[in-house]
């Protein structure tokens, strides 16, 4: 059995050749270069997203992609075309509710002016 366990972490280690992590927030992206049995590269591309219970205790939803050397010239083309489309029309500044305090939804502020005129004043006085 540990025998077992042993071979399957070097197959494990020889498997992984290189790695890089980015850490966004509360997501963290995985890249790491794999070996395939017959000894060939491809990447895989992890998302490790953390969510937290209201009891204080978190778990971690993970989302992988497999990229193969025939289809990185295509993948490449199309991130880089996509990226610069965002960036050519939405700039680099980041507009969002978790980036800017100030940040506003439309309907998040007449939510809040309805809130606002249903709440009843009352005075101590009254009660």
């Amino acid at each position: 059995m540990i025998e077992r366990i042993m071979r399957e972490n070097d197959m494990l280690e020889k498997e992984e050749i290189f790695s890089k992590v980015l850490r966004a927030g509360r997501r963290t992206y995985f890249f790491d270069v794999r070996a395939t049995k017959a000894d060939d590269y491809y990447i895989t591309i992890t998302e490790s997203k953390k969510f937290t219970e209201e009891d204080g205790s978190f778990h971690f939803k993970k989302h992988k992609i497999y990229l193969y050397k025939e289809d990185f010239g295509a993948f490449a083309e199309i991130l880089e075309e996509m990226t610069s489309y965002v960036l050519n029309h939405k700039g680099e500044e980041v507009i969002s509710e978790r980036h800017q305090k100030d940040f506003k939804k439309e309907y998040g502020s007449e939510k809040s002016e309805i809130q606002r005129s249903s709440f009843t004043d009352i005075d101590f006085d009254d009660i």
